[in-house]
């Protein structure tokens, strides 16, 4: 795949879900049809803030080879303002991580293709100063 092409896929560098208005709950990742309201959904688009809260969090120590520069590192649960639950790596120490600590979405790399093929990139999160 062309790196110009790969870029362009919106739901890959966005935090992109879906809103249901009839009932009022956010979906992540995108739905085409509310599980709560069924044909009576009226689901849409929407970005998502990106700013949330751990509820739960695991600590990697040992991982597959390349991902042993980043050990140990935090996978977390994410619960989104807007209410859905993600998991996402968490970029900082392990120490600092707390359950209910605010985070926000950041963008990240992810791995590459060998030392001159395709960078991947996407939406890890980190800890939310406020700003």
């Amino acid at each position: 795949m062309l790196p110009r092409f790969w870029r362009k896929i919106k739901y890959r560098y966005n935090l992109v879900g879906t809103y249901c208005e009839n009932c009022g709950t956010y979906y992540y990742p995108p739905r085409n049809l509310c599980p709560k309201c069924r044909r009576k959904s009226k689901i849409k688009e929407v970005q998502l803030s990106g700013r949330g809260k751990v509820i739960s969090y695991s600590v990697v120590h040992e991982a597959p080879e390349n991902f042993k520069m980043m050990m140990p590192y935090v996978v977390a649960l994410i619960q989104l303002d807007e209410g859905p639950i993600i998991t996402s790596q968490l970029v900082c120490k392990p120490e600092e991580v707390k359950i209910g600590m605010r985070v926000k979405a950041v963008f990240r790399k992810y791995g590459e293709d060998g030392e001159s093929g395709i960078i991947y990139y996407g939406t890890k999160f980190a800890p939310d100063d406020g700003r």
